[in-house]
């Protein structure tokens, strides 16, 4: 029996999943397998109704996550196989992007490269002053191939994309919090990760049909017109006035006691 620990831990308390990446002797770098584990969990996490919130942090002092195992990167073959293998490490931002719930990334340490990538890729993004960010890639010869040309620009802007970018150079936490990249900065990582908890749970407090509408609407906002992002949040927000939370809602407002949301 093997004594190895699994890359990827995971755990769902009171409508809050949180997703560990759980290789700290290799600043949990992403592996092939932890790719797939991830994944799965997406898949899990979107069907379980019970999740509301997904928190998203690395294991260890040293690292959120240092983007891939490079030696998953190796022996592709032509750029064609390359972009066409299905069980190439570079997904796993991509599936962060694809989780409906909102995610909130804890990050304290290195979130380097695909790392980056992963808390582009969440709603929100809490971290510590001990924080390192970069978008390393252009040194070894490539640029970020899950979403960080795509995901910065929006968050910081083109301008400051483009530099973080084009230099790859390494940017401390108080940078990050200064170009907008973080909601919350903190001294410590209890503090961040108590902080996320908290966060999470306000989150997930709320009825969960909003909630996921809102993230698509931030989503909308991002790529497409304002008539375009208006007519869809109408479209929403007159599906959940029919809901039986809106009427709960209603309910406890008028009787001034807290609503009890049931997701219908």
């Amino acid at each position: 029996m093997s004594d190895e620990q699994p890359g990827i831990l995971y755990d769902a308390v009171d409508g809050v999943a949180t997703i560990t990446l759980n290789k700290p002797e290799k600043l949990n770098a992403m592996s092939v397998a932890m790719d797939r584990e991830l994944n799965r969990l997406v898949f899990q996490i979107n069907s379980d109704d019970a999740v509301r919130v997904v928190i998203l942090t690395g294991a260890g002092e040293r690292a959120f996550c240092a983007g891939s195992d490079l030696k998953d990167l190796e022996g592709y073959g032509t750029s064609w196989q390359y972009r066409n293998r299905f069980d190439r490490n570079l997904d796993y931002a991509i599936g962060i992007y694809k989780i409906r719930k909102p995610v909130i990334a804890a990050i304290h340490g290195y979130c380097i490269g695909g790392g980056l990538e992963m808390a582009c890729a969440s709603d929100l993004r809490l971290a510590t002053t001990a924080s390192t960010f970069s978008a390393g890639e252009i040194n070894w010869g490539w640029h970020g191939g899950s979403g960080a040309t795509q995901f910065l620009t929006r968050i910081v802007g083109p301008g400051f994309a483009s530099e973080l970018l084009l230099t790859g150079d390494r940017f401390d936490a108080a940078h990050a919090d200064r170009i907008g990249l973080l909601n919350h900065l903190y001294d410590d990582r209890e503090g961040m990760l108590a902080a996320a908890r908290s966060l999470a749970q306000r989150i997930a407090g709320h009825s969960p049909i909003p909630v996921e509408a809102v993230k698509k609407l931030v989503r909308v906002a991002q790529s497409s017109s304002v008539e375009v992002g208006l007519a869809y949040e109408n479209d929403l927000f007159s599906y959940e006035m029919r809901s039986n939370d809106a009427a709960e809602g209603r309910a406890a407002f008028a009787q001034k006691r807290a609503p009890r949301f049931t997701g219908d």
